[in-house]
């Protein structure tokens, strides 16, 4: 069952559901790129993930990494991916031109990492993060740092990494321990240990960025204290640095991916941004890569529809009941009741989530690119309320539609036989790492929606409900619907949070899946809209309409569970250790 890259949905998102062929006209720096040439992109990405990538999916995962006198081996095949990658441009493809980069929309960096991980995650973890620190850089950098470490990102000749994690330090980054001292030559000496760092050695490319947080000796405590340092794997003059790989961890999933124990002593160190002012360059990497996150939980989604979908299609059992079928395929598991739904939920929510994940994507090409600096602010304050969503429920749906197409094979889909049971545990990581899913829905909460006085959800539901007024029949009326509930929880949200603290955290999470629900309303009541465009007996205007009437029918019910979830919260909760 070879995974194939969705390339019919991703251009019915951009050609209709964005319609980037006239939004695109209107940012100066993508006045050149029409839909032609962003299918002919997304065609080789394809060709790419689907030739090269796919075929070492299993195998990477059964081989794993080792670590072999402080160096790391990859799977084989990686190395030799990562160089036809590079040849490729891959790396360049949403960089500036001026630093050697394609200048591309985000838009299209983001299904090309949708097919990365969908593909292969395993093996995308290597590369995953390189955007968001050529942001980092470009943002924050130094015009000498920019000049000696951007062409190498931009041109893929050398991957970075992201060092935040400690041993006695994972989310809360307050306890962060690393140090960095000055040496008197405009470097530091950084000195720590980091750990669950992906990609933290390995034979893929020569030269290895690791962006690292740490301490100065005049460092306030808590994170505010915390400054960014750039510590390369090799030095300027040949020499190896004074980072080390002590291990290797042994996870459930994406075992082709060297998630390393890195020791840094005395290594040798660059600032970037501002002393003391670490978060704020890293969190530019930081939401980059949650963005990113959530691609892998689209990509995980629509690699377990279509191993679900072809079982599904080739498996015979006990005939279907109530069905006017020919006796010849009347045995296919497709047929029965709940197969069909279980396989029109993978379908349905795959979809759904691309759209969304692309829409903020474009977003955030708005936020670069508009001319008005007011459509540039707003457009950030859209997709900096979207991005925790889309972590976290999507990441969340991966996991849970892995384990429902799972559930299509029955027994077969336990064993290795399957790639399903790989799409499984591979899918369960990304709603940790990145912040993890209750962080998530804390940051969306607490500082999105009740820090800012409500004006970014206002934003967001005026973008929902101009959708609702332009949106017909049933889709205008749910879309609507969901909208006004939407605003009415939020609403008492803020009430109740004024009575009780503790509040907002016990109701952020089901607050979040409210959120994602309402967006996947918004996305199927567009797609509603979009599809007269398609002739009207199309397979895909035909298939289209039936995914609308399954998620309005099967779907958006889950809306009135969340909105008693978040009421439900206004219960306390026990101590756990005060119950025993």
């Amino acid at each position: 069952m070879a995974w194939k890259a969705p390339l019919r949905d991703m251009q019915f998102v951009l050609q209709h559901w964005l319609r980037v062929d006239q939004s695109w006209p209107q940012l100066a720096a993508y006045a050149d790129v029409d839909l032609d040439l962003a299918v002919q992109v997304l065609e080789e990405a394809a060709r790419f993930s689907e030739q090269v990538l796919a075929p070492l999916n299993a195998s990477g995962d059964r081989q794993g990494c080792r670590l072999e006198q402080g160096e790391v081996r990859t799977p084989d095949g990686f190395p030799a991916a990562y160089r036809a990658f590079v040849e490729g441009g891959w790396p360049a493809l949403a960089c500036d031109p001026s630093l050697g980069g394609q200048g591309l929309p985000l838009v299209l960096e983001a299904a090309l990492q949708e097919m990365l991980f969908g593909s292969n995650h395993g093996w995308a973890m290597y590369t995953g993060i390189a955007h968001g620190a050529y942001l980092c850089l470009k943002s924050h950098g130094s015009a000498a740092l920019q000049a000696r470490y951007l062409p190498g990102i931009v041109s893929g000749q050398t991957l970075p990494t992201m060092c935040l994690t400690e041993p006695q330090a994972g989310s809360d980054l307050s306890l962060l321990r690393s140090r960095a001292e000055p040496r008197g030559d405009g470097s530091y000496a950084v000195t720590g240990n980091k750990l669950f760092i992906s990609g933290g050695e390995h034979d893929l490319s020569h030269d290895i960025l690791h962006l690292v947080l740490a301490r100065f000796p005049d460092a306030p405590a808590g994170s505010r204290g915390l400054s960014l340092l750039l510590v390369p794997k090799w030095q300027g003059n040949g020499e190896r640095n004074a980072v080390y790989c002590d291990g290797l961890e042994h996870k459930l999933g994406i075992r082709g991916s060297a998630t390393c124990a890195l020791r840094f002593e005395a290594a040798r160190g660059w600032l970037v941004g501002q002393p003391h002012g670490g978060l704020a360059a890293m969190f530019v990497m930081m939401n980059s890569a949650r963005l990113h996150v959530g691609l892998q939980g689209l990509g995980h989604a629509e690699a377990a529809w279509q191993q679900a979908r072809d079982y599904a299609l080739e498996r015979r059992q006990m005939n279907t009941p109530g069905q006017a079928k020919a006796a010849q395929g009347a045995d296919l598991i497709h047929l029965h009741p709940a197969m069909r739904r279980a396989l029109l939920e993978l379908r349905v929510r795959s979809e759904g989530m691309r759209a969304l994940a692309y829409w903020a994507a474009h977003w955030l090409d708005i936020a670069a690119f508009a001319d008005e600096p007011e459509q540039r602010a707003q457009a950030a304050t859209l997709a900096a309320l979207l991005t925790p969503v889309i972590k976290a429920a999507f990441t969340e749906q991966g996991f849970s539609l892995a384990s429902k197409a799972l559930q299509v094979f029955g027994g077969y889909g336990y064993t290795q036989e399957f790639a399903i049971e790989q799409t499984l545990r591979d899918s369960r990581i990304a709603m940790i790492y990145e912040g993890t899913n209750e962080i998530q829905a804390n940051d969306l909460l607490l500082r999105k929606v009740l820090g800012d006085g409500g004006e970014g959800v206002a934003l967001l539901l005026g973008e929902l409900r101009t959708e609702a007024a332009a949106s017909s029949g049933r889709a205008a009326t749910e879309l609507g619907g969901a909208c006004d509930k939407l605003q009415a929880v939020l609403a008492n949200v803020r009430s109740m949070a004024a009575g009780d603290p503790e509040y907002p955290y016990r109701a952020a999470g089901d607050c979040l899946q409210l959120c994602a629900t309402v967006l996947q309303a918004f996305a199927w009541a567009r797609t509603a809209r979009c599809i007269e465009a398609l002739p009207a007996l199309a397979a895909q205007r035909r298939e289209k309409q039936e995914s609308i009437d399954f998620f309005f029918d099967y779907l958006l019910p889950d809306l009135d569970r969340q909105v008693a979830a978040v009421a439900a919260a206004a219960a306390p909760l026990p101590f756990i250790a005060e119950a025993f």
